[in-house]
């Protein structure tokens, strides 16, 4: 329970109006004490009886005013709890009436105005309270709304990924079979079932352990092995003890990969070697040399703004990218 919900209590709101019926009540506290004759029992009588309608009156209003009216629109709300305080008095004056033999006061100028600041007290908490009730639930729909845009935002980003994968993975398989070569051609699918698996599974994840990351890199290799034959290695240098601690992204590491295939020579000439190793700062760093392409393909879209973006909204951290004529270095901060 929050404290709002405390302040707002059937306990608390019994507090308020004990006090509160002191301070209405306090013209005739003053008079008991200085005006009153004490051998004539029926005024403490009268001043009780008084005191307790009085607390009776005010918690019966802000309970109607907290729980049970919800107008936003104080006229209203003023309204009905001028009308239930007219029947309050009307209560009051009957009963006075009835009842006492003297000191009858129901028609004075004090009584009516007590029952006048009770009304106004009453209905300007359940104004404040409401208006703050609505306040909250306004904040609470922005920070959903919020989160749902991130959401789709981040399942749009990351639905990009399949299909970029998918197009070069059918190339290689195209590949294999053209050059009759079955037994890689089955052990290629089989790669390429687990590691669609994985990424169909990603569409449920956001961060994962690194060690996900890295095993589903390491699922990676035979494919790659077989696109690019033995012009591509990686090198990852990751202690144990820390790939299950720190967190990151799913699909990460995928296409900062591709994005060395996409703008690299990968050939005989220029074989190629990604390296991952992870710094004191507990920051992934994955570089490579640099072969850059004379053309570089459309990549619709598809690369590290992608990735940056996704990073940003599951870390609240950016990615840094560093660039110069012999290597290319990305470093993600992880999460530990």
């Amino acid at each position: 329970m929050n404290w709002f919900d405390k302040l707002t209590s059937d306990r608390t709101a019994l507090i308020i109006s004990i006090v509160m019926g002191t301070l209405i009540i306090y013209p005739n506290i003053n008079s008991l004490f200085w005006h009153s004759k004490y051998d004539d029992p029926e005024i403490l009588v009268i001043f009780f009886c008084r005191y307790l309608f009085f607390c009776v009156l005010i918690w019966t209003l802000l309970r109607v005013n907290i729980r049970r009216l919800s107008y936003l629109a104080f006229s209203l709300r003023l309204l009905k709890t001028l009308l239930l305080t007219i029947i309050a008095y009307g209560i009051y004056a009957f009963l006075s009436l009835a009842v006492l033999s003297k000191h009858v006061d129901c028609f004075t100028g004090i009584l009516l105005f007590q029952f006048v600041v009770t009304c106004l007290l009453c209905t300007l908490t359940g104004h404040v309270v409401i208006m703050y009730k609505e306040q909250k639930k306004r904040e609470l729909e922005i920070e959903q709304l919020k989160t749902e845009n991130l959401q789709s935002r981040y399942n749009a980003l990351s639905s990009q990924v399949n299909p970029h994968f998918f197009f070069n993975s059918l190339n290689s398989i195209t590949a294999l079979v053209r050059e009759e070569k079955k037994a890689q051609t089955l052990e290629y699918i089989h790669k390429l079932s687990g590691v669609f698996r994985y990424i169909l599974q990603s569409d449920k994840k956001g961060l994962v352990c690194l060690n996900e990351e890295l095993d589903f890199l390491e699922a990676l290799r035979y494919m790659y092995e077989v696109r690019y034959a033995n012009k591509l290695c990686f090198t990852i240098n990751v202690p144990n003890e820390k790939r299950e601690l720190l967190m990151i992204p799913v699909l990460s590491l995928l296409p900062l990969v591709e994005n060395v295939m996409k703008h690299n020579v990968i050939d005989s000439d220029n074989t190629m070697e990604i390296t991952i190793v992870l710094n004191d700062r507990d920051e992934l760093i994955i570089s490579n040399p640099v072969h850059e392409k004379i053309d570089i393909y459309n990549c619709n879209g598809i690369g590290l703004t992608n990735l940056a973006e996704r990073f940003t909204m599951l870390t609240a951290k950016k990615m840094s990218i560093e660039k110069d004529g012999n290597n290319f270095n990305v470093t993600l901060p992880l999460i530990s």
